[in-house]
């Protein structure tokens, strides 16, 4: 028995070869197609999950997200977006043995594109939850010059706000001061600004900073009650009380209730009353400022020196308390009271001074801030080149 191909099956080697050629580019075309779909489908599965993971990081849900985000990138594994949002949860998940790994994705990214600025604040992040200043400065300084999507200005001032609160927690403040120096001459004209930029001033401490800022707000927006306490509160700290007393009554004067500024502003009027090198008082008021502090502070020395046990009727000044020899200087001195007015150019005023402050001083440091009187002397001490303007 012999077998016959039928007639339909072609014969000719081009044209079995054209079928061929038809029948696997059809079968890639539809290989093609497969996975195509099988890819967007993989692509809608992982945006799914990255919204998911993004929903349960603003929630602080961190487990949760991270699972997620680590499931989008299975979907999607050269995706840098779903990488820094991992790398981010993988960070503000406070768990230590998750930061190497964030740390990891995170340079993986950088290297690729190091001028990203929103990379680089990730990175500035990770260094700020190891403590490490110096990399946390040199990756915020990146992300601030670095590119930004959108709004740029506004973001570089942010990220330096961020980077100084990050230097005040940790008590780098010579690095903050030039970090507020810096966003000081680059803040708009606006009072919000002006006003965030006042309270990271006084946080460093830096009260004439923090003045100006405050006035700038109170130049955009004069009744600004919150700018009016705090230019009080910034000229009471670097000992410029009358300027501290006008605006602590301004603010005062809007919001009667703020005990705070009651508190500080009784402070602040009793230091100006108090204080005998004031310009421009009299030589006679001077004189009765100065024995009304010495007083005071004899008064004060007997109060600390009963709560503490120490007899300043000991005889002597070379006992074990410094108590003790504050009270022979002030005996030594209180002779020579009446001597006061006899003589502009006489140095006594400030020996006599000089004998309360140092009562103030050590009597604060062995019982404790001192109140009313006591604290406002205990103030001129301390700044008493500002306090003479």
């Amino acid at each position: 028995m012999t077998w016959t191909l039928p007639k339909l099956v072609p014969r000719s080697g081009p044209v079995i070869l054209l079928i061929l050629t038809v029948g696997a580019v059809a079968g890639f075309a539809a290989v093609g197609h497969l996975v195509t779909r099988y890819n967007l489908n993989q692509q809608a599965r992982g945006r799914k999950l990255y919204a998911q993971g993004l929903s349960a990081a603003t929630a602080g849900n961190y487990d949760a997200a991270i699972e997620d985000f680590r499931a989008a990138l299975t979907c999607d594994p050269t995706n840098s977006q779903y990488q820094l949002s991992l790398a981010r949860a993988l960070r503000d998940s406070n768990v230590p043995q998750r930061l190497e790994e964030a740390e990891s994705y995170l340079v993986a990214l950088w290297q690729r594109t190091p001028q990203d600025a929103a990379i680089n604040l990730a990175l500035a992040r990770v260094a700020a939850h190891r403590g490490s200043i110096d990399d946390a400065i040199r990756y915020y300084h990146n992300a601030m010059y670095g590119v930004w999507n959108s709004n740029a200005d506004s973001n570089r001032n942010r990220v330096r706000i961020e980077l100084i609160e990050y230097l005040l927690s940790r008590n780098a403040r010579a690095q903050a001061d030039s970090e507020l120096i810096a966003l000081s001459t680059s803040l708009p004209r606006n009072a919000e600004d002006h006003l965030q930029a006042g309270h990271l001033f006084m946080q460093a401490q830096d009260y004439r900073g923090a003045l100006a800022q405050f006035e700038d707000v109170l130049h955009l927006q004069p009744g600004n009650e919150e700018a009016m306490l705090g230019a009080g509160e910034a000229a009471y700290g670097f000992g410029n009380y009358t300027l501290a007393q006008h605006y602590l009554r301004s603010a005062i004067n809007v919001d009667h209730e703020d005990e705070n500024a009651r508190q500080r502003l009784a402070t602040t009027d009793l230091i100006l009353k108090a204080n005998p090198f004031t310009g421009y008082i009299s030589d006679a008021e001077r004189n009765r400022r100065i024995l009304a502090d010495f007083a005071q502070a004899e008064s004060r020395l007997t109060d600390c020196a009963s709560h503490v046990g120490v007899d300043l009727k000991a005889a002597s000044g070379s006992g074990p308390s410094p108590l003790l020899s504050l009270q022979t200087r002030w005996n030594t001195v209180q002779p020579d009271l009446k001597q006061l007015s006899s003589s502009a150019e006489t140095d006594l005023p400030d020996t006599i001074m000089d004998v309360v402050f140092q009562i103030e001083q050590q009597t604060a440091a062995t019982c404790g801030q001192p109140e009313g009187i006591d604290l406002a002397l205990l103030l001129i001490s301390e700044k008493r080149e500002a306090t003479a303007q």
